[in-house]
């Protein structure tokens, strides 16, 4: 199936309320990086915490690929930064204290798939959501090893929790169209969050060293594309049964 024919199809997909697509209970939202949970997730985030019942962010990695090679900005300081970003990206989203995102801090381009790591972290994550009906990580094939990390690590906790699982795409959006993917129906829902995008474009603003000309001494840098960010100027998010 050509990725063109599935992106399509999630621009199709039945619009439905967060109750329907993350159950009535709270739902643990796992983000690769500091900006992922804003950009794949951040309209369910508004929208949730506008309901009363707001979800667990959880951050897998500690975001310091993005501009590894910068001398000005040393790991250390980058994950900081990040951090700090995403603390108030989720201010935007209304996720305040005692439930600012918990930072796993694993390293970023290195989240494990399989071995003695990924087991940790399974662990740690089926922990983090003992109090949640829902876990939402990255879908299967989204284009980066950390989204695919998340994924396998949100599956393994879900099944060994007995945890409904839903997946968001992210770098999903920007595969080429004749990217060949499995050959399976596209099932989901799209969530309405036209109430609360203005939020959502707050909070993806707030990730300033994600948007260029913050970190300026590194050439490979990592900018967010404006492809990706027009995606995630749509009034709707998209959640897949993974």
């Amino acid at each position: 199936m050509r990725a063109a024919d599935i992106q399509v199809a999630w621009t199709a997909l039945p619009i439905c309320n967060a109750e329907t697509i993350f159950g009535a209970g709270r739902t643990l939202v796992l983000a690769p990086h500091p900006d992922d949970e804003s950009l794949g997730c951040g309209g369910m985030i508004a929208e949730l915490c506008h309901q009363g019942r707001p979800p667990r962010v959880v951050v897998l990695t500690d975001g310091t690929g993005s501009h590894a090679g910068s001398a000005g900005t040393r790991a250390q300081a980058l994950r900081r930064i990040r951090e700090q970003e995403a603390i108030e990206a989720l201010r935007h989203l209304g996720l305040t204290h005692p439930n600012v995102p918990v930072f796993m801090r694993l390293q970023d381009t290195a989240a494990p798939h399989r071995g003695s790591m990924f087991e940790v972290a399974v662990a740690r994550l089926c922990a983090l959501a003992y109090d949640c009906d829902t876990i939402c990580a990255p879908w299967s094939h989204d284009p980066h090893c950390d989204h695919i990390a998340a994924h396998l690590i949100a599956t393994a906790a879900a099944e060994q929790i007995g945890r409904r699982h839903v997946a968001y795409p992210v770098w999903g959006w920007t595969l080429p169209a004749e990217t060949q993917l499995p050959d399976r129906p596209v099932s989901g829902w799209r969530l309405d969050i036209s109430a609360v995008l203005r939020n959502k474009q707050s909070a993806i603003a707030a990730h300033r060293s994600q948007h260029g000309g913050f970190i300026n001494d590194d050439p490979n840098g990592f900018v967010l594309p404006a492809s990706l960010l027009d995606v995630f100027a749509r009034p709707y998010e998209v959640f897949l049964n993974p």
